[in-house]
């Protein structure tokens, strides 16, 4: 006589993968706190929409502001992370500066939520930021980058106008920033669609190529 099958199958528990849950909290906590912003935002909202709920969000970041500071880290990480991986090191200096503002724009472009982010807490005069150590240290890479883009030009003649790395940093943000942050209002002033494919490919021109143009001559004031 044959053994009949089991009618219940055992089954393991399926263990709950943390890394993943806590993934998909920051990935909707973007969402939800570039939309409504620090205030607006609402963990019991979040919450549902992850299938979590507030004491697991709570367990995993303390409470809201250490996961809307969570949120910033992970935004600024990954601009960060995207630039350490150009492998600009083959390239002369004036092309990696170029490639170095072309990421910048793509990113800011292709990142809207991460320009909102910077924009509401700057409205809050970065004072979640400040209690961050991670930003701070992660933010010196840039900078790191930028010091020996400049460091190659001078020695090779590439670049003449000699320039603060941060304020260089500032100028490259600002540019590449100020169209997405700014793409609405300017388009209900101008009528212009800063979407469009034609606007972005000029505009990362002329930013690249006013950006070389200003490294590669001397300002009036110097020898």
């Amino acid at each position: 006589m044959n053994d009949a099958p089991s009618a219940k199958i055992a089954r393991l528990p399926r263990k709950n993968d943390a890394g993943a849950t806590k993934e998909n909290i920051l990935k909707i906590a973007t969402e939800e706190f570039s939309a409504a912003g620090f205030s607006g935002a609402r963990v019991d909202e979040i919450a549902e929409r992850t299938k979590t709920s507030k004491r697991m969000i709570y367990y995993y970041f303390g409470s809201k502001e250490g996961l809307y500071l969570a949120v910033l880290e992970q935004a600024y990480a990954r601009i960060r992370t995207l630039e350490s991986a150009l492998q600009l090191e083959s390239l002369t200096p004036t092309q990696a500066m170029r490639r170095l503002i072309e990421s910048t724009f793509d990113h800011d472009d292709g990142d809207p939520n991460f320009v909102r982010l910077v924009s509401i807490e700057n409205i809050h005069f970065a004072a979640h930021m400040k209690r961050s150590d991670i930003l701070s240290r992660t933010n010196v890479g840039i900078i790191d980058i930028i010091s020996g883009i400049l460091r190659k030009g001078y020695a090779d003649n590439s670049f003449l106008r000699i320039v603060d790395p941060v304020d260089l940093h500032m100028m490259i943000s600002a540019q590449c920033f100020f169209r997405v942050s700014n793409q609405y209002t300017f388009g209900a002033i101008f009528g212009r669609d800063l979407s469009s494919e034609v606007l972005k490919s000029r505009h990362k021109s002329m930013i690249c190529d006013a950006i070389i143009a200003f490294l590669t001559t001397r300002a009036a004031t110097e020898p």
